[in-house]
């Protein structure tokens, strides 16, 4: 059985100074930041970088929904003090929609 993965992607700006610190505070996520991704359904995530974009891959529990998660974390004090900080070092991808920070990725292929 498959496990239910969603991958997105986002832009970092692109300064090697900014990049680097944000690769810094990936490698000391708060526990409640942690705890957050699990109480919503992650049961993993991943982060990978090629030059200034991202890429997320998250492997998620059936009853993981966008909608939740972002209930969850306007409620979670830590969560958005987190992403204030964050995004200082994101910045949308030209085609996203406004006010749209992460992008949901279509998967077009998968072997078997």
């Amino acid at each position: 059985m498959d496990k239910k993965k969603f991958c997105l992607t986002l832009n970092l700006k692109n300064d090697p100074i900014l990049i680097e610190e944000y690769e810094k505070h990936h490698q000391k996520v708060p526990k409640e930041v942690l705890q957050s991704f699990k109480d919503a359904g992650i049961v993993s995530m991943e982060l990978y970088r090629w030059e200034n974009r991202l890429f997320m891959i998250m492997e998620v529990s059936d009853d993981f929904s966008f909608e939740k998660k972002k209930e969850l974390d306007e409620n979670n004090s830590n969560v958005m003090e987190w992403e204030a900080l964050m995004v200082k070092f994101q910045e949308p991808i030209m085609e996203s929609k406004l006010a749209e920070k992460w992008v949901l990725m279509k998967q077009i292929f998968k072997t078997t």
